[in-house]
């Protein structure tokens, strides 16, 4: 690995100082693109105006329409956290602004694949429903919104996907990605462009005279979800996805937050008080994705959606269940990948530039994760495919992949199957996560297709695993107050959490658990604890770490301990 400090703008950091910003977090910000402190205003006020969405005026536009006619909602939704939460707000975002009948419906990862397709229009259509909304999918449902078109449905599709070189013909699309949107934040999530539509909905339904600016509902109760759904998506946290994140992580600390989520922050033991973007990512979100890859995502919505306590906390706890089988399927399939990987190349050779992995065993519900972590393990855009188990598609596989930095996953798909048509039978996704699926006897061919991709776009910098970090920790910094106000800002995609590197000095070092590397070392002549987590080999004695700052407590005393990231094999 190679550490890569970042550069700090001098005039950014001081300008952040001067106006009263502490100088670490300064530095911090300064680091990361933010010029003045008015950036980091989070308040609701600073949100992107509605406006500037395209599709959201006939949005809500349609929706009072439908409430004032007494319609029935149909929501689908995906089946990830994002999907599940997205959801959540809008089933609880319409009844607030007088829906009567808000229906939901998510596929079945299994049976029914992604998105809205046909048979789930049919369902929609089954159920009674007038209106179908999708949200976090749709903008590549042409087939799906034709069925539902010819069915007698009005289709809202809300999405933030990439959009196809076709778009589905619904009554409206509202996607920050459409071609035609001039919409400032292109990397909102799902959950946030239905919060944007509900603040549109209310707006239209002010202006009708519904309510006014003193009786309409007050939306911001979602903001928790909405906060939660953003980080868990893995989306880039630009300054207005921030401000929706802080704006949901103070309302999370204050205990304001829907009864399900504080069942999840129990199950999950941690707690709301000193929530974190980490608990989203770590904690919460696996939890809620759990349902979708191992079960039925309902239990996630219904979580999301109960203002029972008692029934949340029995619904966390299934959660908390289906997590932990999911994390034991993982762990299998983790080792099996691995081993596969390792007949890939020789030891001691470079490992292909992209890495394609099936295996019958595998389970569908999980190549996104095991996908993920052979990818931070050899650096390498990876696909993980698993046989599908839907009735009549027993010859298909089902592949999600992960990428590295400079490979954008979905163009690499778009490229394959322009070359090789046939091969893809469906695809989609983002820059770094897409899923597609090709027929099992096409898959060396779609091997060999991405690797000949990754060959002409990758050189060997781009294959080489780098860290950006924040230079050297001042040693007045290393206080475990300190370590409570980094952990208290938003980190995440995009925006990353504070790395710090330097060199330091191993006293001594010993594995726990058999698979990870305890440190005593010495920072600026001061002893500090460590841990590297997964790392079983012994560290020179003198050695250029980069590290996280954390905290842990012992008799009642918390002290600071250093949570390494990596070594710099340039050192």
């Amino acid at each position: 690995m190679k550490i890569i400090p970042r550069d700090i703008p001098p005039r950014a950091a001081w300008a952040l100082e001067q106006a009263g910003v502490h100088p670490l977090l300064a530095r911090l910000y300064a680091a990361r693109g933010v010029l003045g402190k008015d950036e980091l205003d989070d308040g609701l006020a600073r949100l992107l105006p509605p406006a500037g969405m395209r599709g959201l005026a006939q949005a809500s536009v349609l929706l009072a329409d439908a409430i004032a006619g007494d319609r029935k909602l149909c929501i689908v939704a995906d089946y990830d956290c994002d999907g599940a939460t997205a959801c959540a707000v809008a089933v609880r975002g319409l009844r607030l602004l007088g829906a009567k009948h808000v229906d939901y419906l998510v596929p079945d990862r299994v049976i029914d694949g992604y998105g809205l397709t046909p048979p789930i229009a049919r369902r929609v259509k089954q159920r009674g429903a007038d209106v179908l909304i999708t949200v976090d999918n749709g903008i590549a449902s042409v087939e799906g919104v034709a069925t539902a078109n010819e069915l007698g449905l009005q289709v809202l599709v809300t999405d933030h996907h990439l959009p196809g070189a076709q778009l589905p013909d619904a009554a409206v699309i509202v996607n920050p990605n459409h071609p035609e949107c001039g919409f400032e934040s292109k990397s909102i999530a799902g959950v946030g462009v239905m919060f944007y539509v509900l603040l549109a909905l209310r707006s239209e339904l002010r202006q009708r005279g519904v309510f006014d600016a003193q009786t309409q509902p007050k939306l911001d109760a979602l903001l928790p979800l909405v906060a939660l759904g953003t980080v868990a998506d893995v989306v880039k946290l630009d300054a207005n996805n921030r401000r929706l994140v802080a704006q949901g992580l103070k309302r999370i600390r204050a205990g304001a937050m829907p009864c399900g989520l504080a069942s999840l922050f129990a199950a999950a033991a941690r707690k709301h008080a000193m929530a974190t973007t980490f608990d989203f990512g770590f904690a919460l979100g696996p939890r809620i994705n759990a349902a979708g890859r191992m079960s039925d995502m309902t239990l996630g919505i219904e979580c999301l959606m109960t203002d029972d306590a008692a029934r949340g906390d029995e619904l966390a706890k299934q959660l908390d269940a289906i997590n932990r089988e999911r994390r034991e399927v993982e762990g299998d399939m983790r080792e099996q990948a691995m081993e596969i990987v390792d007949t890939l190349f020789d030891e001691g050779e470079e490992p292909p530039p992209a890495i394609c992995v099936f295996d019958p065993d595998f389970h569908e519900g999980v190549v996104g994760i095991v996908a993920s972590r052979v990818k931070d393990k050899l650096h390498r855009p990876t696909f993980v495919f698993a046989a599908s188990q839907a009735p009549g598609k027993e010859h298909e596989l089902k592949g999600s992949g992960r990428s590295i930095p400079g490979f954008h996953l979905r163009d690499a798909l778009d490229l394959v199957a322009k070359r090789h048509p046939g091969v893809l039978l469906r695809f989609g996704g983002h820059a770094m996560a897409a899923g597609c699926t090709v027929p099992e006897d096409q898959l060396d061919v779609f091997e060999n297709a991405l690797t000949q991709v990754a060959h002409e776009w990758l050189d060997a910098a781009t294959l080489k695993r780098s860290l950006a970090t924040d230079g050297p920790l001042a040693p007045e910094y290393r206080r475990a107050d300190l370590v409570d106000t980094l952990h208290h800002e938003v980190w995440g995609q995009g925006f990353a959490p504070p790395v710090f590197s330097e060199e330091v000095e191993v006293i001594s070092q010993r594995l726990v658990g058999d698979k990870h590397l305890q440190l005593k070392l010495k920072h600026q002549g001061q002893p500090v604890d460590g841990i590297w987590f997964g790392r079983t080999e012994p560290l020179p004695a003198r050695v250029t770490l980069a590290f996280r700052l954390d905290a842990d407590e012992w008799q009642g005393v918390r002290r600071v301990r250093f949570l390494v990231e990596g070594a710099d094999e340039q050192a």
